[in-house]
């Protein structure tokens, strides 16, 4: 099968195609034909050498760990034929995958294929963030990088959970964020000010998503602590004594994550789509940091 993995860590070029053994399902495992993956700055990360700790890296490494594509080794439970999406550490970037059944749901027909192979991690992450804060009714939740995919996903479920939403972006995306439900405000110098202009009442709990000055604006506006996380810094999270993620992901949050898009009540934008083949191009976009919603790359092209 074709996949894109990297032989050495190193800048976006290393992510190059690779001719690799067809992986087979055992028991209680499914095996998918992947027609889309998504595409993340932990892709990214892990590419240029980081390792998370619960994960072991053998080279070459196919990254990507959201799916979506046609199981064609199933179990009783998810048979053969049945269109998925899903999720993984690693591997995602290539024809085949096989991950356990519980990592896959059913994918609704109304649900495009460029949308299920993206969906799975932002709306997983800010699902379990908004819940790591404790965010629902009466609060205002500040949500830094609105306009990224973990933003989009947590600017939405917040405002199903009643609270109000302020989102930081770029000015180009100040719209993008309105239509979502939040509050849209520039970052850049000044946002502390800016922020508390539109919350006089008060920052009840934060989300960054872009480190540095967002965090610092969050650590400013927010009195408990253990209501801010940050999805990025994740070296000074004990340092500051910030909330962070407990639980996993799961086939039954995905579900009822992409059931609310099939029923129309969220939305999901897909930026761009790259073949397999230009990954690297991929990789150099997601590390700009910039652009709103997702990429992805089309495997089955």
């Amino acid at each position: 099968m074709r996949a894109a993995a990297f032989a050495e860590p190193g800048p976006p070029d290393v992510l190059r195609l690779h001719d690799r053994p067809e992986p087979q399902a055992g028991p209680g495992q499914v095996r998918v034909r992947v027609r889309v993956a998504g595409v993340q700055p932990f892709d990214a990360a892990l590419r240029r050498g980081w390792v998370p700790p619960y994960a072991t890296v053998t080279l070459p490494q196919t990254p990507g760990n959201e799916f979506a594509g046609v199981v064609d080794q199933g179990t009783d439970r998810i048979p053969a034929g049945t269109e998925v999406l899903g999720f993984s550490v690693f591997g995602s970037y290539a024809e085949l995958i096989v991950v356990p059944e519980d990592q896959v749901t059913a994918k609704p027909p109304s649900v495009p294929w460029e949308v299920a192979g993206g969906f799975t991690a932002g709306w997983q992450t800010a699902r379990l963030a908004l819940s790591a804060i404790g965010a629902g009714p009466g609060d205002t939740v500040l949500v830094n990088a609105a306009a990224g995919g973990t933003g989009t996903a947590g600017v939405q479920l917040a405002v199903l959970l009643g609270a109000t939403v302020i989102g930081t972006a770029s000015a180009a995306n100040q719209d993008y964020v309105r239509s979502l439900g939040a509050i849209p405000v520039v970052y850049g110098e000044g946002l502390a000010d800016r922020v508390r202009a539109l919350a006089p009442q008060g920052v009840t709990a934060a989300i960054d998503g872009a480190g540095g000055e967002a965090l610092e604006t969050s650590l400013a506006l927010v009195a408990d602590r253990k209501r801010i996380i940050t999805l990025v810094a994740h070296d000074r999270v004990e340092e500051l004594g910030l909330a962070s993620i407990q639980g996993r992901r799961s086939a039954e949050a995905l579900a009822e994550l992409v059931g609310l898009y099939a029923a129309g009540r969220t939305r999901w934008h897909v930026r761009r789509v790259y073949p397999l083949a230009e990954a690297a191009d991929a990789h150099r976009e997601i590390e700009t940091g910039h652009g709103r919603g997702k990429i992805v790359i089309a495997v089955d092209n």
